[in-house]
């Protein structure tokens, strides 16, 4: 089915079985790279930029990227994976992000930027983009992660764009279907190995009730398109 218009105005989207499972074993790449950026939280602080080891997240390198904030609102890409540019048809370092987004969904992407940097928060946003002659519909998943530059501002982010399809004709861009915003004093703090040895222990006493209440306390706020928490 073709995609005609930005999420939540009266379409509806498909996703064929084979595109569920590439985005499903993204998600698992997708996890890995958070759970990378989590474990690099020093005191549960936002990780300086120098902390990114680029052999520790060499599977999503190629959908990965930096970028700096130029402006509030405005980000652009300093250095980026040779996936977003083949999505774009063309070089994407020193682009802002918000080339990648359809133009009616870049003021929301703004709004998000702003939690991003000044909360700080992480973003993981769900995409959509249109599909037309010489090319399908893409659904595409993009994170984004605070980092803190040499300075020790809260300038610079840790990104990745997957998604679930080969992009056709060029360039791609994506409406935003919904975004989950993260702030980093909502977050779990990165397990020290004698916090992790302790955790261990109280499970094994307490069993699988503990890990399950645990998993279900709720970090992530979801926000859509047209506002609504």
């Amino acid at each position: 089915m073709v995609f005609k218009g930005p999420f939540g105005r009266g379409n509806v989207l498909t996703l064929d079985a084979a595109a569920k499972r590439r985005t499903g074993l993204r998600a698992l790449d997708i996890e890995a790279l958070r759970a990378y950026w989590t474990a690099q939280r020093a005191g549960g602080d936002v990780p300086r930029r120098a902390d990114i080891d680029p052999r520790k997240i060499a599977a999503l390198l190629p959908d990965v990227f930096v970028a700096e904030r130029i402006a509030p609102g405005l980000a652009r890409m300093r250095v980026a994976g040779l996936h977003l540019s083949d999505l774009m048809g063309m070089e994407v370092r020193g682009m802002p992000i918000s080339a990648l987004i359809e133009p009616g969904d870049r003021d929301q992407l703004a709004d998000l930027l702003v939690d991003l940097f000044d909360r700080p928060a992480t973003l993981d946003l769900d995409l959509v983009s249109v599909g037309g002659l010489g090319r399908s519909q893409l659904h595409g998943r993009l994170i984004l992660l605070p980092l803190r530059s040499d300075l020790g501002d809260i300038s610079r982010a840790l990104g990745c764009l997957v998604a679930d399809d080969a992009p056709g004709r060029t360039p791609r861009r994506f409406f935003i279907k919904s975004c989950r915003i993260q702030p980093i004093g909502e977050m779990p703090l990165p397990a020290t190995p004698a916090v992790m040895a302790r955790q261990t222990a109280r499970d094994a006493e307490h069993g699988p009730e503990l890990k399950l209440a645990r998993s279900e306390r709720p970090y992530l706020r979801l926000v859509r398109q047209d506002g609504a928490a």
